[in-house]
C-alpha cells in the first residue's frame, strides 16, 4: 500500500527542509516544496472522516473527471489510476497510469483526450478489463496497458459545393483568392460544415494559399467528426464484471453504441444538439435508458427502441455535470446550483452552492448502500450530498477540477482529486466513518422534527368525545339541515339580486356587460369611477350611452350624459366624473347609472358629522 499513517517525515525530507530554512535563503535559492502530508492538528484529524494519504502540488496532472478511471488493469487485485492528461502549456497530451502516488507508465496521445472508460470485452479468463480512451475521432483500446485496437468514427459525407470548388482548384480553373471567398460564403450559409482541410486553408495568409492548394488539391475531401463524451453500457447482464458496450457522443449530434468484440456500430441515435455528458442505466439487449446533457442547455432521454429523444428536460443554464443516483438524475448548472430530476423530467429539488461548480462525480459506498453526489467548487471545497442533504465538506488548498472515488491500490474507499494547478490529492475514507446529514444547511428546518408539547386531555374533552360518539347520527343530520338551509338562503339572495338589479354581471346573454362603480373622496366633492367591461369572447359593443339619474337638490354633476367608446372584449374601461354634494346636513341619496337602459348602477354618497362616509351599490337590470 502507498500510505502508512505516521506523524514523522523521512530523514531526507527533514534535511531538505532544514537546508531550505537555514542555508539556501542566504544564497537566494528556493527549492520547490516536496510532497508531504496535509498539516492538520490532532483534533481535526480525529474528527474528520478522511485520512490524508498523499498530497503533491507539483504532480503536473491536468485533467477532468471524465478522464479519470480506477481499474484492475492486470487482474492482480491492485487497482491503478488511469489519467488522460491534457498536457497544458504546449505539452503533448499523454496517457498516465499511476500506482499509488507514483507514475507507473506514460504514453503520448495524438489528440486531446475526451473521456476514459474501463470495460470487459469478453468472458474469457483471466478476467482483466480493457481500457478505452477517446481522443479526437478515435477510440484507443488497451489491454494490459498495451495497444489492442483502434476504432475510428465513420466519415461523414462532405459538402457538395465544397467538393466542387476543390475539383475546380485541382483542374486550375479557380485561383486561391476566389477559392477563399467561395469557401467563406459556404461556411456562413451552408448547413453542412466545412472539412478540416478547408478550415485550415481559410486561416492561411495570402502568400501561403497557393502552396497549400498545390499540396492538397489532389487529395479527396474528408469530413471527420470527433468524440465529445463516452460511457459504458452493460450488454446483457447487470453484474459488475459483465461484458459492456461503449456509448459514444459525437460532435455531429449523434450517439453510437459499439459492440465490445467486433467494434461495430450496434445502434445510432440522433440528438438536437451536441452531447457533453452521458448517463446510462440498464442492459443493451434487454432495456436501457440514456440521459444526454447537451450544449443547448437541455437533457434528452432516450430508450432502447427510440432513434430520437423521448423526453426533454429544459434547464435554465448550461450543465456542468451529470450524475445518476439510483433512479434520479442530479445536474449541476453554471448558476451555482444542483438540480434533481426524474427520468420523465419532473424536478425534485434544487440546492444552491456557495461557489461555482467545477466538476461532479458519484460517491458509492456499497458496504453501507450509500450513493451520493460529489461537487468540486471554485472556493476549494468538495461537497458531498445525498439528495439535498449535505453529508460532508472536504476542503483543499486549491480548487478541484476532477474527482474520482473507488478502490485504489487495496483500499476500497479512496477519494482522488486533481487541482487547478496540477496537484494530486489522495484521501482515504475511514472504515469507522458514518455520513450523517448536516444540520440546517439543506432540507427542512430542525424545528419541523420536534414534537409539539400537547396538553393533557381534560374531563370536558373526554365528555365531549363520548357525546359525539353517541349522538353522531343526529349531529350529522343537523349539520346537513343547516347546510341545505344555507344553500337555500344563498339562492334566494341571488334571485333577489337579479330581480332588483344588484348583480354586477348582466343577467342576459344579449348584452354581455359588467359594471363596477367606485366612489373616492371625503367630500363635499367626490370622484365617481365606472369600470365597464365587455364579457363576450369575440363580439365588440358599440354605441353605448351612459346617463346619471340623481336628486338635483342634493348632488351636482358636470355631465349627466356621455357616450361610451367601442368596448373590446376583455378590456376594462374606466369612466370618471365628479359629484358635488350640495347638502350640509349629511343627507345621502342614490345615484342611478344607466347604459342604454340595460346597465343600471346605484351609488350612495353620504357625509356624516364624524367624517365622510362612502357606500356604493351597483347592479344590472334586464332591458325593458
Amino acid at each position: 500500500m502507498f500510505y502508512t499513517p505516521s506523524s514523522k517525515l523521512p530523514t531526507h525530507l527533514i534535511l531538505r527542509n532544514q537546508l531550505r530554512q537555514v542555508f539556501f535563503p542566504f544564497l537566494g535559492i528556493h527549492l520547490p516544496r516536496p510532497p508531504q502530508l496535509f498539516p492538520s492538528s490532532p483534533s481535526s484529524e480525529a474528527s474528520s472522516k478522511w485520512l490524508d494519504a498523499h498530497y503533491d502540488p507539483m504532480a503536473n496532472i491536468h485533467t477532468f473527471s471524465a478522464c479519470l478511471q480506477l481499474a484492475d488493469l492486470h487482474g492482480d487485485g491492485e487497482y491503478k489510476l488511469v489519467v488522460g492528461d491534457l498536457g497544458p502549456g504546449g505539452q503533448q497530451p499523454r496517457l498516465k497510469v499511476l500506482k499509488g502516488p507514483t507514475v507507473l507508465s506514460e504514453s503520448p496521445l495524438p489528440a486531446l483526450p475526451a473521456a476514459a472508460a474501463t470495460f470487459f470485452m469478453e468472458q474469457h479468463e483471466p478476467r482483466t478489463p480493457a481500457l478505452a480512451l477517446a481522443s479526437g475521432p478515435c477510440v484507443y483500446v488497451y489491454k494490459n496497458l498495451r495497444p489492442y485496437f483502434k476504432f475510428s468514427l465513420p466519415q461523414l459525407p462532405p459538402n457538395p459545393l465544397e467538393q466542387d470548388l476543390w475539383n475546380q482548384a485541382k483542374e486550375d480553373r479557380i485561383d486561391p483568392l476566389t477559392l477563399k471567398e467561395m469557401l467563406e460564403g459556404i461556411r456562413e450559409k451552408a448547413e453542412v460544415p466545412l472539412s478540416v482541410q478547408s478550415l485550415r486553408f481559410l486561416q492561411l495568409e495570402l502568400s501561403e494559399m497557393e502552396a497549400f492548394v498545390n499540396q492538397h488539391k489532389s487529395k479527396s475531401i474528408r469530413r471527420q467528426t470527433v468524440i465529445t463524451t463516452m460511457t459504458t453500457l452493460k450488454k446483457n447482464l447487470a453484474d459488475e464484471d459483465a461484458v459492456s458496450c461503449l456509448v459514444l457522443g459525437t460532435e455531429n449530434k449523434e450517439l453510437l453504441v459499439l459492440d465490445p468484440e467486433a467494434f461495430t456500430v450496434l445502434a445510432k441515435m440522433s440528438l438536437p444538439s451536441v452531447p457533453v455528458f452521458l448517463e446510462v442505466s440498464g442492459q443493451f439487449d434487454v432495456e436501457f435508458r440514456l440521459a444526454a446533457a447537451c450544449r443547448n442547455g437541455n437533457i434528452y432521454m432516450l430508450r432502447r427502441d427510440s432513434k430520437r429523444p423521448k423526453y426533454c428536460i429544459e434547464l435554465s443554464a448550461q450543465p456542468v455535470g451529470l450524475v445518476r443516483v439510483h433512479k434520479v438524475l442530479v445536474v449541476g448548472s453554471n448558476q451555482d446550483s444542483l438540480h434533481s430530476f426524474t427520468h420523465k423530467g419532473k424536478r425534485l429539488w434544487t440546492v444552491q452552492m456557495p461557489a461555482a461548480i467545477l466538476t461532479m462525480n458519484l460517491l458509492e459506498q456499497r458496504s453501507r448502500g450509500l450513493q451520493a453526489v460529489m461537487a468540486g467548487l471554485a472556493n476549494g471545497e468538495v461537497r458531498i450530498y445525498r439528495d439535498k442533504a449535505l453529508l460532508s465538506i472536504v476542503r483543499t488548498p486549491d480548487a478541484v477540477t476532477s474527482l474520482c472515488f473507488g478502490r485504489y491500490g487495496r483500499e476500497d474507499h479512496t477519494l482522488i482529486m486533481t487541482t487547478r494547478g496540477g496537484g494530486l490529492i489522495i484521501k482515504i475514507l475511514k472504515r469507522t466513518a458514518v455520513f450523517v446529514e448536516g444540520g440546517g444547511e439543506a432540507g427542512p428546518p430542525p424545528a419541523q422534527a420536534m414534537k409539539l408539547n400537547m396538553p393533557r386531555k381534560t374531563r370536558l374533552y373526554v365528555d365531549q368525545t363520548l357525546r359525539e360518539r353517541e349522538a353522531g347520527t343526529a349531529m350529522h343530520r343537523a349539520f346537513q339541515a343547516d347546510l341545505y338551509l344555507l344553500r337555500l338562503r344563498a339562492a334566494r339572495a341571488y334571485a333577489q339580486a337579479l330581480e332588483s338589479s344588484l348583480s354586477p354581471v348582466s343577467a342576459t346573454a344579449r348584452e354581455p356587460l359588467k359594471l363596477h362603480a367606485v366612489v373616492q373622496g371625503l367630500g363635499p366633492t367626490f370622484k365617481l369611477t365606472l369600470h365597464l367591461q365587455n364579457t363576450s369572447t369575440a363580439r365588440p359593443i358599440l354605441g353605448l350611452l351612459v346617463c346619471f339619474l340623481y336628486n338635483e337638490g342634493l348632488y351636482a354633476l358636470p355631465r349627466a350624459f356621455f357616450k361610451v367608446p367601442l368596448l373590446v372584449p376583455g378590456l376594462n374601461y374606466p369612466l370618471e366624473t365628479f359629484v358635488e354634494s350640495l347638502s350640509d346636513k349629511g343627507i345621502s341619496d342614490i345615484i342611478k347609472v344607466g347604459c342604454r337602459l340595460v346597465l343600471v348602477g346605484e351609488v350612495s354618497v353620504s357625509e356624516c358629522g364624524q367624517g365622510p362616509r362612502v357606500a356604493a351599490r351597483m347592479g344590472w337590470v334586464s332591458a325593458q
